[in-house]
């Protein structure tokens, strides 16, 4: 049950594929005899410097994969010099989160239908010293998740949703078909809309960003809007099956952005040349999923630093054989997309 949750998409998975199949069609166009003996894969979100262009996306309910959850994500992504993102569902809380360290920590927020839950859960992660929040825009409604109806998914009796625990939102009913299902359309506002991210930026200080973007239509209402960035995001193919991959969407995505605010990847990174061509078609950065739940299953925190430094890794030797001593040395025309080979026109924005 805790295997397929992590694993599984919507549907017909078609997506889910699609999110990795997608970066395998994008081609390297390396320049060589460049000195590339000293590399620097720093970079700076939202202010925040951090070691490299690779953070951690949102992943609910961390303790199914292993007893220390959250806390170990956070600790490995704090030693690797990255950025955290910590659910609204995790099973530790954003004060338990905080008590781990020093740390650079973003809190992913779904909007509740009772905005004082919203505004207390905000202010717990302002004090917590949490730095942004990032919005999930994508889900007023949870996706179907095939695997989740069959296994009649619900959070084991041994854990909570720790940030709701006193207000008793904390536990999922056990339910014909998946149970995280029936409590997102309990729980979660339907009617959330471009006017509630104005509501959230008067109720806090930090930096929003909209998470779940995939058009260009979206990042013009996005950057009208005043938040600080967008990450370009299908939920790790368990919203709407059928959108393209996120790599594939990304380029129109900043083409609209116009550079006014960055532009973040989220989906289908599993090795270093992903990352590299995820910046070379404009993110500012990407976040890892997956990679970071299955390696704290295997082993807890010292899994997630070791799938952090072989990401890092295997980025630094793709710059290197790139012939890029820096980001800002990344440049579209160190890649081939489909597109460019078909010689198709760039998409109507």
């Amino acid at each position: 049950m805790i295997y397929d949750y992590y694993a599984s998409g919507a549907e017909d998975e078609w997506t889910l594929k699609e999110n990795r199949e997608a970066f395998s069609r994008i081609l390297f166009r390396p320049r060589v005899l460049i000195d590339v003996s000293k590399i620097d894969m720093t970079t700076t979100v939202l202010g925040f410097k951090i070691s490299m262009p690779i953070m951690i996306a949102p992943s609910a309910m961390q303790k199914m994969a292993h007893p220390e959850g959250e806390y170990a994500t956070a600790r490995a992504s704090s030693a690797a010099g990255t950025i955290m993102t910590l659910s609204s569902w995790a099973t530790s809380s954003v004060e338990e989160v905080a008590s781990t360290g020093p740390g650079i920590r973003f809190f992913q927020l779904y909007v509740y239908k009772d905005r004082n839950v919203v505004g207390q859960l905000v202010r717990r992660a302002e004090r917590a010293g949490f730095k942004a929040i990032a919005l999930t825009v994508d889900t007023p409604r949870l996706g179907r998740r095939e695997a989740d109806i069959k296994n009649r998914f619900v959070l084991p009796p041994y854990l909570t949703l720790k940030n709701f625990e006193g207000l008793n939102l904390g536990k999922m009913d056990k339910s014909n078909d998946s149970g995280l299902a029936s409590y997102v359309a309990g729980q979660i506002d339907r009617t959330l809309s471009w006017k509630d991210v104005k509501w959230l930026q008067s109720i806090t200080s930090l930096p929003i960003l909209v998470k779940g973007v995939i058009t260009a239509e979206d990042a013009r209402l996005a950057v009208h809007s005043g938040v600080a960035g967008i990450i370009v995001s299908n939920h790790g193919a368990r919203q709407l099956d059928y959108v393209p991959a996120t790599i594939s969407a990304l380029e129109e995505v900043v083409t609209a952005a116009q550079g006014r605010i960055p532009v973040y990847l989220d989906g289908g990174v599993r090795r270093g040349t992903d990352v590299f061509k995820a910046l070379a078609l404009g993110a500012a950065g990407v976040f890892i999923g997956r990679p970071v739940v299955f390696a704290l299953a295997a082993e807890g925190e010292a899994g997630v630093r070791n799938v952090l430094r072989m990401m890092r890794d295997e980025f630094e030797l793709t710059l290197a054989l790139s012939g890029c001593t820096s980001l800002a040395d990344i440049t579209r025309s160190h890649i081939f997309t489909e597109g460019d080979r078909l010689g198709r026109p760039f998409p109507r924005l």
